[in-house]
């Protein structure tokens, strides 16, 4: 028996018509799509195993519910197979979850990203590449399921730009911010891991962040020394941007993580590092034109962390060059990175790390 679909139906004569047709009602992120046809719909349902019908979440201020259809529909729109629709699926799970703040995430002038990450076999599965250029679209699989979550917000929660949308600037990540760890060229036990997933789990993060900040350290072989630079670029973002502390994501490519294995850091090590050198004193703000908000807290310190385990040490980024990212949190524990099973539901306590 065929799969009915429940949302409106239409006919276009082309794929030209229906791309004016989409972009005239505000259904795009301003790209083209792959129009949304109910054998590509039904396609992804069932490779998931969903019916159409299936609540997938409860976006919590205006009570929108999101459907295994809607996502589906989104996600072809984005140009996913059916494959990865799984992925797209538990995104969705994850930012369902309180802690995760959807609708603020959403709504926020402070104009974040929900930065998703994959680990597990279904890496290998859809074909993700966590090498070269991971953070621009280095690979379709992630640059798809990445832009699927935005245009669900814009379709389902009404998440365009001057509607629900009040980002200030936004930043690129908004059109799509996925990547998958590179579990094979590391030692290092994956995020999925670190947060309470079985290591033969697939499993996907999703958290509210600012854009990635790049930094280069080439100049030593030190552990200490490459750690400070992302440390110092964290004490950065507390200046210049937030200084409460919350989650944050350091992606440490190939060059250096070499240099960190081989030295013996572990994930902890590398989290207990930064955990005390990522801190700034309230006085430091008067340095970038923020004095009027010191008041008279001068010396209160301020850690970008609230523990180590709130750093994400995610393995990823091409084979060469002393290059690394910091991914920060845009509203600092208010919203915290949830971290979900594929196939599992939002309730699976085995399966669903409690954020840390």
């Amino acid at each position: 028996m065929t799969m009915k679909l429940k949302s409106a139906a239409y006919e276009l004569e082309n794929f030209e018509d229906a791309q004016e047709f989409f972009h005239s009602r505000g259904w795009t992120d301003g790209f083209p799509v792959v129009p949304p046809t109910p054998e590509a719909v039904r396609a992804c349902l069932e490779w998931a195993n969903l019916p159409a019908g299936e609540l997938i979440g409860v976006e919590p201020v205006r009570e929108r519910a999101v459907t295994a259809e809607k996502l589906a529909i989104n996600a072809v729109m984005a140009g996913c197979l059916p494959s990865h629709f799984p992925a797209v699926v538990t995104a969705w799970t994850a930012m369902s979850r309180e802690e995760f703040l959807l609708h603020g995430a959403t709504a926020s002038t402070g104009g974040c990203a929900i930065l998703v990450i994959i680990n597990g076999p279904i890496r290998l599965q859809i074909g993700t590449d966590s090498g070269f250029n991971v953070l621009g679209g280095g690979d379709r699989a992630t640059a798809v399921i990445g832009r699927a979550i935005r245009l669900a917000l814009i379709n389902i929660l009404d998440v365009s730009p001057g509607a629900i949308d009040r980002s200030t600037l936004g930043h690129p990540g908004k059109i799509s911010y996925c990547l998958a760890e590179d579990e094979e060229g590391s030692s290092w036990p994956s995020i999925a891991e670190t947060r309470g997933i079985p290591a033969d789990a697939s499993a996907v993060t999703v958290f509210a962040a600012g854009a990635p900040r790049q930094i280069m350290n080439e100049w030593t072989t030190e552990a200490e020394q490459i750690l400070e630079t992302y440390a110092a670029e964290m004490r950065a973002n507390m200046r210049n941007y937030s200084i409460w502390s919350g989650n944050y994501v350091i992606v440490v490519p190939k060059q250096h993580r070499d240099l960190l294995q081989a030295a013996g850091w572990s994930k902890s090590d590398i989290a207990a590092f930064i955990f005390r050198k990522a801190r700034i004193k309230r006085g430091e703000w008067a340095k970038v034109g923020k004095s009027a908000v010191v008041r008279g807290k001068t010396d209160t310190e301020y850690c970008a962390l609230p523990s180590p385990d709130h750093l994400l040490v995610l393995a990823a980024g091409g084979p060469a060059g002393g290059f690394g990212a910091v991914i920060p949190p845009w509203l600092g524990l208010k919203s915290r990175a949830v971290t979900v099973a594929v196939g599992a539901c939002v309730d699976c306590e085995p399966l669903a790390r409690e954020p840390r």
